[in-house]
């Protein structure tokens, strides 16, 4: 009766000894639950909201400025006038080249008639010489005068050309003393002031900017370590500071090739449009851009803190592995292919299914034990 009382305790402290080290072992893993979800893979970014379409409105006269139409903010169409120069100096130069060419033009008849008459004394000329009636030096005279009338009329309707030229050039140039709008858009910045002077000589001096608010153009800046990550043609989102709680979304069309260099960092400008129809988007705002690497609804997802590399080298693209839990406690290697990835969840395409548990950190000993490891996990290698 003793040694069957034995045989039991034995029997009985065995089994409390497995079972203590299954729970152990069970209990020195974190768990986590194969879920049904959506997953995006983004690349976030900061940009500025720009107007697409913009012009800057400059003078190409000097002068003074004596009206000025618009202010900041004004809408104005596509040749409004938007600003007038004194134009006192520039027509006074078209009058002066009018009457130049006016003079021109008579000395023009008085050099015409000279030549009907440096004409008619050529042929007299020749016919004398026919009938042996004039002398050859007579007849030479007679054709250089003509020669001589020809060339007169070629060099004054040479400086006609000049002074009509130079005529269209200062009415021109008057006609730029009224500054048009070469657009329909709205006044965003306004640089000239009513009776300022303009030098145009050394530089094209800017009035104003007008730009097309109706379509805006966000400029992301984006690391040099995500931009490979884009293509044109994904969506990009934004909000903005002032309305966090409002989303806008556009298509990259541009990537500019030079880069930008802020504090050591090398950063590249992604472009994309956004409708503006109500005005809410304004020049020079902050937008917390995301740009749509890829996205999966509905899928079987996985923590990435399971995923550890996979063991056979020959597997499929984007094969991993990852611990498995099992019914009675164990736990089995199991390979899985994965498809859209971020920080924090994978999708699973093969392996795995909804209400699996898989291994996704490793308690450390002082958290076994009860000691003072406040963090109490490690990462699952």
């Amino acid at each position: 009766m003793l040694l069957v009382l034995v045989l039991a305790a034995i029997a009985g402290f065995t089994t409390w000894q497995l079972t203590r080290s299954e729970a152990s072992t069970a209990s020195q893993y974190v768990l986590a639950d194969v879920e049904l979800g959506s997953i995006e893979d983004t690349v976030s970014a900061v940009g500025e909201i720009q107007p697409r379409d913009y012009v800057d409105v400059g003078a190409q006269v000097s002068g003074q400025i004596i009206a000025l139409n618009v202010a900041v903010g004004d809408r104005v169409e596509k040749g409004a006038l938007l600003a007038e120069l004194d134009a006192t100096v520039l027509k006074s130069q078209v009058a002066a080249n009018q009457a130049q060419l006016l003079n021109l033009r008579a000395q023009l008849e008085e050099r015409q008639a000279q030549l009907q008459l440096a004409n008619e004394q050529y042929k007299r000329e020749a016919s004398l010489m026919a009938q042996d009636a004039t002398s050859q030096d007579a007849l030479d005279t007679a054709a250089a005068n003509l020669r001589a009338a020809k060339a007169q009329i070629a060099s004054i309707k040479a400086q006609m050309q000049q002074t009509q030229s130079e005529l269209e050039g200062d009415e021109a140039n008057l006609g730029y003393t009224r500054i048009y709008a070469p657009m329909s858009g709205t006044v965003v910045t306004l640089d000239a002031r009513l009776g300022q002077t303009l030098n145009a000589n050394q530089s094209a001096p800017i009035l104003m900017r007008i730009a097309d608010l109706n379509t805006m153009t966000v400029e992301a800046q984006v690391s040099e370590a995500d931009i490979s990550r884009l293509a044109l043609g994904m969506t990009a989102k934004f909000t903005t500071l002032g309305q966090s709680d409002r989303h806008w979304s556009g298509e990259l069309r541009q990537i500019l090739p030079t880069p930008e260099e802020v504090n050591g960092v090398i950063l590249y400008d992604a472009l994309f449009d956004v409708a503006n129809p109500d005005g809410k988007l304004m020049t020079q705002m902050s937008a917390q851009v995301t740009f749509m690497v890829a996205e999966a609804q509905n899928v079987v997802t996985v923590p990435s803190a399971a995923l550890r590399p996979a063991a056979d080298k020959s597997a499929k693209p984007g094969s991993y592995q990852v611990l498995l839990a099992q019914a009675d406690g164990s736990f089995t290697p199991r390979n899985i292919v994965i498809g859209v990835k971020n920080r924090n969840v994978a999708e699973v395409k093969e392996g795995l299914q909804a209400g699996d548990q898989v291994v996704v950190g490793e308690r450390s000993t002082n958290a076994l034990t009860g000691g003072n490891n406040r963090g109490g996990l490690r990462a699952f290698p």
